[in-house]
Order: C-alpha cells, then sequence, then structure tokens
C-alpha cells in the first residue's frame, strides 16, 4: 500500500490541475493508464471559453450555456463556471500561459453557439497541447506531486466513512498495486472511444465511469453524447477532429454537389450549435447515401488559413487534401455530456470522492456542451474541488487492504473482440440519431454479448469487459426513457423537443432509476 494525501485518476488537464493545485496542500499521486499526454485534453483544438473581451460579460456566456444547453442546465452551476472562469484564465497566465495575441492584446475567437468572440486560443489550433503541457510542466517540477504511468484503476476502495483509495494495475511490472489517500479524485474522461467512429484516443472508454457506477456514485445524464459535426472522413475509418473554430473563420458545409446546406437549418447556419450541425450533415449523407459532406475554405485567405490552423493544415497534407480547398468530413462521437452527478465542489455522494472533468455531471453541460466550455470546467472545478478537499480529511484511519486482481494475456484477444463489437453496436443503436426499436436491440445484443462469454471474477480483462458492457448500458438506458429529441439526443420517433421531459435521469447501482428536476434558479 502506498499512502498519499491525495490520489488523483486521470492525466487530462482535470487531473493535471487538481493535482497541481493539491500539491500545495500535501502529497499527490496521479495515476495514468497511458501516457501523461494521452488525454482528449491534451489533442483539443477548439479552444477555452472565458470572459475577456471589452464587449463582453459572465451574463452573455451564462445565455449561450443556456441556450446550446436546451433546458438542461443547472443554473447554478453555470453561473460559477462563467464568474469564476475569467479569474483562472488570468492565474494562468500570471504563472506564464502564453495565449495567442492580436495586436497587443488577447485573440478571441467565435465558435458554434457563442454570440460574442470569446474564444482563447493558443498556437493557433493546439490549444489542448499547449495548455496542457503548460501545468504538465508544472506538475514535473513540482516535488509532492509523483506520476505513476501505466497504472490501470481496477476499484475504488469504500467504507463507511467514504472512499479512501484505488486498486489498480501496474503494467510497467504487471502487478497490482494499492493507493490510498484522504481524498480521492477521478478525472479519468469521457466515454466516446466507445464507438465505433471518435476523435478521442482510443483508451477513452469509460473506465472512470463504470469505477464511479460500481462503487455507487449517482450518473446523470448519459443519454447525451456530444457527437462532432467535422471529423475529417479517411477510408481507413479513422477520424481526426477539424476544430469548430475552422467555421467560426467561416468555413461553409457543402453537400458533395457543392451546395450549402445549412443556409436555412438554423438562423446561425454553419455556426449552429453542434447537435443541430451534426444531425443535419447526418441526415444529408443519408438521404444522397454518401459518407461525408465538404468543409469548404476555398473563399478564405490561404495563408490565414495556414496560420490559424497550422496543425489541421499539415495533417491535410499528409492525408493528401488540400485544407485552403475543402476537405471531406462526417460526424464522430466527441465528448460525454452526462457523467458522475456532482455538486458545486465536484463533490460526489460519496464521501471523501471528487469527480472534476468530462466525467462529471456538474450541471453546466445540460443536453449539449457549448462550444470549448470543456477546458474551462476543468480549471473552474478542479480548483473549486481541491479547496473543498483541504479541510475534507478522514476521522478514522485507513484499513489495510489486500491485493485482489490478476492479469491473464490469455483473455485480451476477447476482450478486444467484444470491444469491437460494442462500438458498433453503439456506433448502429445509439448513435446520432436513435430509435426505441433499435435501443430495444441494442440493450438486448448486449444481454447476449455478457452470457456469451465468462467476464466473472477478478481478472482484469474480465472487468475491462464487464465495464464496456456497464458503459453501453449506462447510455443506452436512459436513451430509451427519454422520448424526446433534445440537445445531444435524438430520436426519430420522438422528433420534437418535449417539455415534460424537463429533468435529469440519475442512475444508482442497485436502485431504480429516476429522475430530479432541473435547477432554474441561481439561489438554489
Amino acid at each position: 500500500m502506498r499512502n498519499y494525501d491525495y490520489i488523483i485518476v486521470g492525466s487530462g488537464l482535470a487531473g493535471l490541475y487538481a493535482a497541481y493545485q493539491a500539491s500545495k496542500h500535501g502529497n499527490v499521486a496521479l495515476l495514468t493508464k497511458s501516457d501523461i499526454r494521452e488525454s482528449n485534453s491534451y489533442f483539443a483544438q477548439g479552444g477555452i471559453a472565458a470572459v475577456t473581451g471589452e464587449n463582453d460579460a459572465p451574463r452573455f456566456h451564462f445565455e449561450d450555456t443556456i441556450t446550446a444547453g436546451r433546458g438542461l442546465c443547472d443554473y447554478p452551476a453555470v453561473n460559477v463556471l462563467v464568474t469564476e472562469g475569467p479569474s483562472r484564465i488570468h492565474e494562468i497566465i500570471e504563472e506564464g500561459m502564453h495565449f495567442d495575441t492580436e495586436n497587443g492584446s488577447l485573440a478571441l475567437g467565435l465558435e458554434g453557439g457563442h454570440h460574442q468572440k470569446r474564444i482563447l486560443h493558443a498556437g493557433g489550433d493546439a490549444t489542448g497541447r499547449m495548455i496542457t503541457n503548460f501545468v504538465i510542466d508544472k506538475v514535473e517540477h513540482c516535488p509532492t506531486i509523483t506520476v505513476f504511468d501505466n497504472h490501470a484503476v481496477t476499484d475504488l476502495l469504500v467504507d463507511w466513512e467514504g472512499c479512501y483509495g484505488v486498486r489498480c494495475w501496474n503494467f510497467s511490472e504487471n502487478r497490482e498495486e494499492v493507493f490510498t489517500g484522504e481524498n480521492v479524485f477521478l478525472t479519468a474522461g469521457g466515454t466516446s472511444a466507445i464507438y465505433k467512429r471518435t476523435t478521442n484516443p482510443h483508451t477513452t472508454i469509460g473506465d472512470g465511469l463504470a469505477l464511479a457506477y460500481a462503487a455507487g456514485c449517482e450518473i446523470e445524464d448519459m443519454e447525451f453524447i456530444q457527437f462532432h459535426p467535422t471529423a475529417m472522413y479517411t477510408p481507413t475509418g479513422e477520424a481526426y477532429l477539424v476544430s469548430e473554430a475552422v467555421r467560426g473563420e467561416g468555413a461553409y458545409l457543402l453537400s458533395l454537389e457543392g451546395e450549402r446546406f445549412m443556409v436555412g437549418k438554423h438562423e446561425l447556419a454553419e455556426l449552429a450549435p453542434r447537435d443541430i450541425v451534426a444531425q443535419c450533415i447526418f441526415r444529408q449523407m443519408q438521404e444522397h447515401g454518401d459518407e461525408y459532406v465538404y468543409l469548404s475554405l476555398k473563399h478564405l485567405d490561404p495563408a490565414m488559413i495556414q496560420h490559424r490552423f497550422p496543425n489541421i493544415f499539415e495533417k491535410c497534407r499528409e492525408l493528401g487534401f488540400d485544407m485552403t480547398d475543402k476537405i471531406p468530413v462526417a460526424p464522430a462521437a466527441h465528448y460525454t455530456v452526462g457523467g458522475v452527478k456532482t455538486d458545486l465542489h465536484g463533490r460526489t455522494n460519496i464521501p471523501h470522492l471528487y469527480v472534476c472533468g468530462e466525467l462529471a455531471s456538474s450541471g453546466i453541460m445540460g443536453a449539449n456542451r457549448l462550444a470549448s466550455n470543456s477546458l474551462i470546467e476543468c480549471l473552474v472545478f478542479g480548483k473549486r474541488a481541491v479547496t473543498d478537499s483541504i479541510h475534507n480529511r478522514r476521522k478514522t484511519a485507513i484499513p489495510e487492504t489486500a491485493e485482489r486482481f490478476t492479469l491473464d494475456p490469455a483473455k485480451r484477444e476477447a476482450y478486444l473482440q467484444l470491444k469491437n463489437e460494442i462500438a458498433d453496436l453503439m456506433t448502429r443503436h445509439a448513435g446520432i440519431i436513435r430509435t426505441e426499436e433499435g435501443l430495444r436491440t441494442g440493450l438486448k445484443q448486449l444481454e447476449e454479448l455478457a452470457r456469451k462469454e465468462d467476464f466473472n471474477g477478478d481478472e482484469y480483462y474480465a472487468l475491462a469487459s464487464r465495464n464496456l458492457l456497464t458503459v453501453a448500458r449506462l447510455i443506452m438506458t436512459p436513451a430509451l426513457l427519454r422520448q424526446e429529441s433534445r440537445g445531444g439526443h435524438f430520436r426519430s420517433d420522438y422528433p420534437a423537443q418535449d417539455d415534460t421531459f424537463l429533468f435529469h435521469i440519475i442512475q444508482q447501482r442497485g436502485k431504480a432509476t429516476h429522475t430530479i428536476p432541473v435547477i432554474t434558479t441561481l439561489n438554489a
């Protein structure tokens, strides 16, 4: 057993920033199942949304977030984000973070759903990498933080007083290890790589969600999966993200016949919220039997394009596309809108267990995340959670914990086969457009997969297989219950938004699925 003041699981921006903040108050173990630079945050292109412009105000950012969330945002959480976000930005600038500037001022971009230019970028389209590397540098030079790469968490340790640590499998030494601490932070990212076509790293398959569910956490709003409208289409099936900011600079979406099809579909055309754009592209592809549409930049300044989007430009060149002309794109699973239910301080219903970042359902995102709100959420709620944890200490000694898990390499192939089967199943039955028949078929097929193989016991790949099945059920179950279309959940059999469904759907292990009201007052 290794004991620390803080155990932080996950190395995206939420985990890194929480580790950096926590290091000022105690010793920190930062666990990541792959490499510290393998995360959604690291590959984020779009930017980070916060009010810094003279003509902008937190209330405008609040309104845009609420509008994008389609009636399911909790007002107090959104208010915290938009009012504290600017302070977090100023803090990291003072600590040395460099954002792009223009004529001596911060360069602000526009993205889908925003009515003001408020998106900060770093390195053009490399914001995620720049800000993540900035915090990684802080973490790696901090003597009170120890980073453990290749450590996959298999279990949250919970007793009557709350969470006191984790079990994990150390792939470098091929053995189980137990880490204990006063407080545990779960910042393990989303679930989008459970789909066949995704912009996420292949590791983003909902491990943290399955861990939290198994431990007894409340899981909220999992029917809402955001599909990024413009992921580069390649014949191999690999999806490479083409930032929202490309459309923010004026790119058009064209049919293969060269016609703009977003005009008349929404007042903002190509800059409509992501769910609208993704659904319109999907329908365009379905109606014409096409596998992609075009994102056209032909009418824009080629020099500006290359300067503003150097990484996307280079990736296009590698794949044989000319970004200054047009790029083939199609939607791909991108962001998990729901997750583990938390309060305004990142607390879950399990004492001493905090959840931050994409894994959290803090009430901000509603039914559809507003572009570039994810990175600022990591900073705002990462700091809030650490501040809350300072005086949140156990009253009794941490119990001794014996090792439990093994790993059988022979089971890896069956796990990978199951992963591919579930990816196909999720894409077919719980993708951009859903139906009752499809969801029921998908849930039935999940049960058949569970019965087909022996996924029992305390073996690593058996657990990983159970986790995949759990995550898939957690998405499909509320998607079946929500008989309407709203945000990142579209039912073709219930295509209209229905305000009798203005509630959050909560799932919890061993308890009946239930609903709770949306908080639409700031004083709640």
